[in-house]
């Protein structure tokens, strides 16, 4: 990688009232991901505080109802706080605390960025206020409650379409008028250089885990890791031990909301061309007139026109596979893992399952399928409720 770029994909496409912020965060994380106290603290912090490792499950009756290829579960969903999120939000306000900031601002979607955040900055000391699109503070409303039980602001965001790439929008706008004592804690493989490559380096701990406990279980490698997608934070962490080994398929499962043909939908990699949006060049939903497209998706953390610029250049050279899955497929993934496991999963986790039933009956029963179940679906029980025209008491 040239700094700061992945292939054509990356860069710092910013204000120049940024460029002293980010050239500061890039010099701190340098310093202190080779710093072995540094490191000792986060990896305490992951263990001890997080829970980590998490699980490598095998779904067993999952497995067997497929008749297929084995499929195991990364329970991240079982991380305090309920999903990966956690892991790099731990790195990123450790770094902040370090560099003495005092603040924290971040932008959420499903809402799990944002609890993570607060959790984190109530943990290390540090004020915290989440930017949040306002429809996605209404369909997520119990963890807008919850960040601000951990003692976080809350702001509902009414411009654009009131969902996460506004909320983008006015998180960067707020770090532009407060960079002294402000760091921005992004929560996807996004923005400008250095978030992309720091996230995946706070997030890579799930490939390396799952390595280790596949290799442990089966002494053999998977023959696929799949992962939703939005910014795609969960999947890079889950593909990135494995890019180097070619015979691990890695796939992320985009949200294509009511179809790749209809309007309503946030599937980047099949409808998205390259431009530049939130500092980075990438693949980013367009209209014919180069401006960023309205997207949508059942699922909140998914809700977003663009993709990460390393998740680009894995598509560009053919290392990793991104197909789309619509809302009514993930809705039945999601009652099915529910109903054959007995686990309620993230309804972004939930596109990764489905498109795990389509492919792993034609498989061999030798193979192995992991899937990163990134998140845990209790913040979706009411949305899928409606979703289905059920009426249940919030």
């Amino acid at each position: 990688m040239k700094k700061g770029r992945f292939g054509n994909y990356g860069g710092q496409y910013i204000p120049e009232t940024l460029m002293n912020a980010v050239g500061e965060l890039e010099k701190a994380y340098l310093h202190y991901k080779d710093d072995p106290d540094f490191q000792k603290e986060l990896t305490g912090l992951l263990h001890n505080y997080a829970g980590r490792p998490s699980l490598l499950y095998f779904a067993d009756k999952m497995t067997k109802d497929l008749g297929g290829a084995k499929i195991y579960l990364k329970r991240e969903d079982l991380n305090h706080t309920g999903s990966h999120k956690i892991n790099n939000v731990l790195g990123q306000v450790l770094l902040a605390k370090k560099m003495g900031k005092t603040r924290v601002i971040a932008e959420t979607g499903a809402g799990q960025h944002g609890v993570a955040t607060a959790t984190a900055a109530t943990l290390l000391g540090l004020e915290c206020e989440i930017f949040m699109g306002k429809e996605d503070t209404e369909r997520q409303a119990l963890n807008v409650f919850r960040m601000e039980l951990l003692g976080a602001k809350v702001h509902a965001v009414t411009s654009g379409t009131m969902t996460l790439k506004d909320a983008v929008n006015e998180t960067m706008r707020e770090w532009t008028s407060r960079i002294d004592d402000t760091h921005y804690v992004l929560g996807s493989v996004m923005g400008p250089h250095p978030f992309p490559m720091m996230v995946r380096d706070f997030q890579k701990v799930i490939s390396k885990e799952i390595k280790e406990q596949i290799l442990g279980a089966e002494n053999k490698l998977p023959d696929a890791v799949v992962a939703c997608v939005g910014g795609g934070s969960n999947a890079i962490g889950a593909f990135y031990e494995f890019i180097d080994d070619p015979s691990v398929r890695l796939i992320g499962c985009e949200a294509a909301g009511l179809g790749v043909d209809n309007p309503k939908n946030a599937a980047t990699m099949a409808n998205g061309t390259i431009g530049i949006f939130h500092g980075m060049k990438s693949y980013f939903c367009q209209d014919e007139y180069g401006q960023i497209a309205p997207v949508y998706s059942i699922s909140a953390g998914l809700d977003y026109p663009g993709i990460g610029p390393e998740h680009a250049h894995l598509s560009d050279i053919k290392r990793a596979e991104y197909v789309p899955v619509t809302d009514e497929e993930a809705v039945e993934a999601f009652e099915y893992l529910s109903r054959t496991e007995g686990i309620i999963p993230a309804v972004e986790s939930a596109h990764a399952l489905a498109y795990t039933k389509k492919i792993a009956p034609a498989m061999q029963k030798d193979q192995i399928i992991v899937v990163n179940l990134s998140g845990r679906g209790d913040k979706d029980v009411a949305s899928i409720a409606r979703y289905k025209g059920v009426s249940i008491h919030e």
